[in-house]
């Protein structure tokens, strides 16, 4: 059987071992804090992240989150309509909250970049965004410059279309170019699949492909198509891709249960455009940055 054959099935069946795990039980989430480890359980989180975890997620009162707990919410404005004025409330409420990361359009990324250095706050940008339609070269290219500006996070969108028309070798060339241009420049990259367009066969096949394509994360949604992520979806992508990589939930999480189920279900990042509300328990009034 040639390679690419044997790549194919190897894909279809690890479609269906996950399928079949996924209509068994879940299993439990942690009994102790009910999603709220971060305030009740610092010590334990700061263990977990000591030992490799790049974002919790919390959903209770932001007011008793630790600072150093705080920074792992990412904080997001890929609205086309945004302002420079709308970029630096944005970066002024993720220095003031300490989030991790803000998530902004590559045009953005030189201002945000300027105005966070000397801080934690890393600066994340979109390539290929939102249809993901753009040719690897252009995508790649467009990564370089992010990461040039002072990007050191890349979420990029997957070929959708490639993707649903069988072309998986081109699916994942393309993840792999901007893979390597992330690496190249000690940055990572997060590979957006847009499960609302997808059926779950997709869903897991777009996961495996990413995964071969040395991509650091996958992600649920860019915020754009017909819905956001769920929480089935995020336990099946993260039931695919294993416990080692990445998984980000984003697109419409705005609230504390929102995070609580995500986290549950599998999710190590979450992007959200309401983190203002998330951290301070709603005392604060948050935009929709989607």
């Amino acid at each position: 059987m040639s390679e690419p054959a044997d790549r194919d099935a190897l894909i279809e069946a690890i479609t269906r071992e996950v399928l079949a795990a996924l209509a068994a039980p879940p299993a439990d989430a942690c009994r102790d804090c009910e999603g709220s480890c971060a305030a009740h359980c610092p010590d334990k989180v700061r263990t977990v992240v000591a030992g490799g975890a790049d974002r919790i997620a919390y959903h209770g009162n932001g007011a008793d989150v630790p600072r150093d707990l705080a920074r792992f919410i990412d904080h997001t404005l890929l609205r086309p309509d945004a302002t420079a004025a709308d970029i630096d409330r944005l970066c002024a409420e993720a220095r003031e909250h300490a989030f991790a990361a803000v998530c902004i359009n590559p045009t953005w990324v030189r201002r945000a970049a300027g105005i966070l250095r000397g801080t934690r706050v890393a600066v994340a940008s979109v390539i290929g965004f939102p249809f993901g339609a753009s040719t690897s070269d252009v995508k790649a290219v467009e990564t370089r410059r992010a990461l040039r500006d002072g990007a050191s996070e890349i979420d990029m969108v997957i070929n959708i279309g490639a993707l649903k028309s069988g072309m998986r070798d081109l699916v994942r060339e393309d993840v792999a170019r901007v893979s390597d241009a992330c690496h190249e420049a000690g940055a990572i990259n997060k590979v957006i699949i847009e499960t609302a367009l997808l059926t779950d066969e997709e869903k897991v096949i777009a996961c495996r492909l990413a995964q071969l394509a040395r991509a650091d994360f996958v992600k649920t949604s860019t915020g754009y198509a017909s819905g956001g992520a769920t929480v089935y979806d995020v336990a099946l992508m993260r039931e695919t891709v294993g416990p080692r990589m990445g998984v980000k939930a984003a697109g419409g999480i705005r609230t504390a249960e929102d995070v609580r189920e995500m986290i549950a279900a599998g999710a190590t990042r979450i992007g959200a455009s309401a983190g203002v509300r998330i951290v301070t328990g709603g005392s604060r009034e948050a935009s929709e940055h989607y």
